[in-house]
C-alpha cells in the first residue's frame, strides 16, 4: 500500500529536502551492499493478492473502505479505487511446503474478505481487469478517500497538462482522455516477492526479466477494458499508460514512463536499478524521512530508507527491485508485477511457480543473461506476449523466434521443474502447479481465451455494459471452484437468461451505437440517417463534440408542414417518410428545427427514474452524457422488456441492493448542466 503520510510536492524547498533525504538513501545502501550487512543465505518468497470488490449485479461496489473496517485485518489495505482491496502475504521461506502454505493463505484470507464483503452487499472476484467496470465508474469519487492517492493523482494529472490519454488497439479499439488516474483502478495482478543473497542478485533480476514474456504468456487474463476486445493481457498497455505523465517533449524524446519494462540489462551493480529511476523520473510525492541513513548506519542501526521507498513506490517497473528490513535485518528483494488476478487460485499459484521455478533453473543453466539474448529482443517478447498470449512468438536464447506454446512445452517446463526441484519444493507441490501451466500450453486455453470465448456466446445481450455484468457474474460463479480455468465449461444458454432483472441503470440499457448530425447540417441528411438506420431521434453535436440539440422524426414532419414542435418525440419513421418530410421547403439547416432545451442522463442514472423523466416531459429518448459527452441514447423502446420488474422492485425492493441516486438532468441545454 505504501506511506499514507505522503503529499505532493509543494515547493521547491520540500523537493530540494526530499532528495537530499533520497541521494542520502542510495547511498546508505550502497553501504549496506558493499559492507555485506544485507541478508543472505536464505531464498525467500512473499505475494500481494489485488482483488475487485463485486454487488450482485457484477458491477464494481465501491465499497473497500467499509469492508477493510470489517476484515479489521491488518493483512489487508486499501488501493486505489474504492472497489479495490489488497491482500498482503507474509513472506515465507522458498522450500517444501511453501507452495502448497501459499494457495492455504490465499484461500482462507480470500474466504474471510468474501465474508466481510457480503456484509456490504458485494463479493470478491479475481480478474486481470473486472469486465464490467463502466467509463462512469472511473471519476474521482471512486479513488480510495487516502492523502497518498489524492496526492498522487492530484500530482500526475498536472505533470500530463490536466488530462491523461489512453489509447489502446486491439480486435476492437480504445481511446479515453481521463482527468484521473482511476484507470489504474481497472488493473490488479498478484505481485510476487523473491528474495535471493545478493551475489545473485543482479543475474536474478536479468533472469527475471527474461522468463517474464513466456509466464505472461501463459497466464493471460485480461482481455477486456471498458467492453473492448483488446489486448489478450489488457492490463500491460493499460497499467503504462493510466500514469503516463510524460509531457509531449518528453515522449518526442523517449523518456522513461513511470510503468516501464527497461532498457538493458542490469551489467554492473545492481543500484543501477535505483540510479536510473532517480534520474529519468521526477519526485511526485514528498514525505517525512527523519534522520539521515548514513548517519543511523554511523551508529550502527539499520535504515528504513523512507525516501527512496517512497520515490520506489511511484514507479512501476514490470520486475522492481524493493528495499525492506525484517526482525532488523535489512535485504533486496525482485518483486515481478505483469502477472494477473485469477481465474482461480489455482491458476494464480501455478503461474506464480513456474515464474520462480523458471528463474531458480535459467539460473542453473545459463547464469546472467545478457550475453544470451539482446535486451531489446526481451523487451519485444514481452509486449508480443501481453498482446497475443499463448499465440505469440519469443525470440529465445539461440535467437530462433518460437511458438510460445512449443517453447513452453519443449523447453521452459522442464527447466521451471528443475529449478523448482532444486529449491527443495515438493514433487507434488511441483506436479500439482506446473500441470496446469502444460493444460493451458497443449490446449491454447486460457483466463483470457476463456473470457473472449464467453464474451462472444453473451453476444445475444446487445448492451455491452449489461452482457459485461452477465460475463463478471458467470466469472465469479466459477472461480472459486478448486479446478483451474483449462476445466471450466463453455457459457451455456442458462447463463443468458437472467441478464433482465440485474438492468437497473442507464448504461446497462442504453444504445452506445449512436447516430449524431451537425447544426449546419442539411436536414436531409438528418432525415436520410433515420431512414437509413431505422432510428426515431437525432442527437446534434457541434465541432467539439459537445451536445447542442436533438432532432426527432416529428420534428421533420413538421417543419415540411412550416412549424416545428418543442418537444422531441414521434412515431418510428418508414424508409421514406423521414427524408420525404424533410423536402417540403425551408427550413433547410438542423440547427433550425432541433430541440435546444434537451432532456438527458448520466450512465448511472436509475432506469425508473430515466422512465419516469420521458413520461413526465413526454420525450421519446432520452441523450446519455458522461462528463458533458454523449455516451449513448436510451428510448422508450429500450424500456419495454424490462419496465414490470423494474416498477415491482419499487414495491418489494432491490435485492442487488440500492438504485444509485439519480443523476438525471432537467429540461436543461446541457452546456448549462454539466454536473449531470
Amino acid at each position: 500500500m505504501g506511506d499514507q503520510h505522503v503529499r505532493a510536492v509543494p515547493d521547491a524547498e520540500s523537493l530540494q529536502q526530499f532528495s537530499r533525504a533520497l541521494l542520502d538513501d542510495i547511498e546508505a545502501l550502497d553501504q549496506l551492499l558493499r559492507e555485506g550487512r544485507l541478508e543472505q543465505g536464505v531464498t525467500r518468497i512473499g505475494l500481494e493478492q489485488e482483488l475487485f470488490l463485486i454487488d450482485a449485479a457484477g458491477r464494481p461496489a465501491p465499497v473497500g473502505p467499509e469492508v477493510l473496517a470489517t476484515l479489521c485485518d491488518p493483512a489487508f489495505s486499501t488501493e486505489i479505487g474504492r472497489f479495490n482491496l489488497e491482500l498482503n502475504v507474509d513472506p515465507i521461506v522458498f522450500g517444501e511446503g511453501a507452495l502448497a502454505s501459499l494457495e492455504t493463505t490465499l484461500r482462507e484470507a480470500l474466504a474471510r474478505a468474501r465474508a466481510a464483503a457480503r456484509v456490504h452487499g458485494a463479493d470478491v472476484v479475481l480478474a486481470g481487469i473486472l469486465p464490467s467496470i463502466a467509463l462512469a465508474d472511473l471519476t474521482r469519487d471512486g479513488l480510495t478517500p487516502s492523502p497518498r492517492y489524492r496526492a498522487l493523482d492530484e500530482r500526475l494529472v498536472a505533470l500530463a497538462g490536466g488530462a491523461i490519454r489512453t489509447g489502446i488497439q486491439g480486435d476492437d479499439e480504445l481511446q479515453v482522455e481521463l482527468d484521473t488516474v482511476m484507470l489504474e483502478a481497472c488493473n490488479t495482478s498478484i505481485q510476487v516477492h523473491l528474495q535471493v543473497d545478493p551475489d545473485r542478485l543482479v543475474a536474478a533480476y536479468n533472469l527475471a526479466q527474461l522468463a517474464t514474456a513466456p509466464v505472461l504468456a501463459a497466464a493471460v487474463n485480461s482481455p477486456l477494458l471498458l467492453q473492448r476486445r483488446l489486448w489478450h493481457e489488457t492490463r500491460i498497455p493499460t497499467f503504462e499508460q493510466s500514469v503516463d505523465a510524460r509531457s509531449g517533449a518528453d515522449r518526442a524524446r523517449g523518456s522513461w514512463q513511470r510503468v516501464h519494462f527497461g532498457d538493458d540489462w542490469v551489467r554492473g551493480d545492481i543500484l543501477e536499478v535505483y540510479r536510473d529511476q532517480v534520474a529519468r523520473h521526477q519526485v511526485v510525492l514528498v514525505g517525512e524521512t527523519g534522520e539521515s541513513s548514513r548517519d543511523l548506519l554511523a551508529r550502527g542501526e539499520v535504515p528504513r530508507l523512507r525516501a527512496l521507498a517512497l520515490h520506489n513506490g511511484t514507479l512501476y517497473r514490470w520486475n522492481r527491485l524493493c528495499y525492506g528490513v525484517t526482525d532488523g535485518v535489512p535485504h533486496l528483494r525482485i518483486e515481478h508485477r505483469p502477472l494477473p488476478s485469477g481465474p482461480t487460485l489455482r491458476d494464480e499459484i501455478a503461474n506464480v511457480a513456474f515464474w520462480l521455478g523458471l528463474v531458480l533453473g535459467l539460473e542453473a543453466e545459463i547464469g546472467d543473461p545478457s550475453a544470451h539474448l539482446a535486451f531489446a529482443d526481451v523487451r519485444t517478447n514481452f509486449h508480443a506476449a501481453a498482446h497475443h498470449g499463448l499465440g505469440a512468438e519469443l525470440r529465445w536464447l539461440d535467437g530462433e523466434a518460437v511458438p510460445a506454446r512449443r517453447l513452453i512445452l519443449d523447453s521452459l517446463l522442464p527447466t521451471a521443474e528443475r529449478g523448482l526441484r532444486r529449491a527443495g519444493v515438493h514433487e507434488d507441490e511441483i506436479t500439482r502447479a506446473l500441470d496446469v501451466i502444460a493444460a493451458r500450453a497443449e490446449s491454447g486455453v486460457t483466463g483470457a481465451s476463456w473470457t473472449r470465448d464467453a464474451w462472444k456466446a453473451l453476444s445475444p445481450i446487445r448492451n455491452p455494459v449489461a452482457r459485461a455484468q452477465a460475463l463478471t457474474r458467470v466469472i465469479r460463479e466459477r472461480q472459486w471452484q478448486v479446478e483451474p480455468v483449462t476445466a471450466w465449461e463453455p457459457i451455456e444458454p442458462r447463463d443468458l437468461d437472467d441478464w433482465p432483472r440485474h438492468a437497473a441503470r442507464v448504461q446497462e440499457i442504453m444504445s452506445t451505437d449512436v447516430f449524431t448530425v451537425r447544426p449546419d447540417d442539411l436536414v436531409d441528411v438528418a432525415a436520410s440517417v433515420m431512414a437509413w438506420k431505422h432510428v426515431r431521434h437525432v442527437p446534434v453535436q457541434d465541432e467539439h463534440g459537445a451536445l447542442v440539440g436533438l432532432v426527432s422524426h416529428r420534428q421533420l414532419l413538421a417543419s415540411r408542414n412550416g412549424h416545428v414542435p418543442g418537444a422531441a418525440a414521434g412515431a418510428a419513421p418508414s424508409h421514406d417518410s423521414a427524408r420525404d418530410g424533410a423536402r417540403g421547403g425551408a427550413p433547410r439547416a438542423v440547427r433550425d428545427i432541433m430541440t435546444r432545451d434537451v432532456v438527458f442522463v448520466a450512465p448511472t442514472t436509475s432506469c425508473v427514474d430515466a422512465a419516469r423523466l420521458l413520461r413526465s416531459h413526454g420525450v421519446g429518448c432520452l441523450p446519455v452524457l458522461h462528463r458533458d459527452r454523449l455516451v449513448g441514447i436510451v428510448s422508450e423502446r429500450d424500456f419495454l422488456p424490462f419496465a414490470e420488474q423494474w416498477f415491482a422492485r419499487q414495491s418489494i425492493g432491490d435485492a442487488t441492493g440500492p438504485e444509485p441516486e439519480s443523476t438525471a438532468s432537467t429540461a436543461q441545454s446541457p452546456s448549462t448542466n454539466s454536473s449531470s
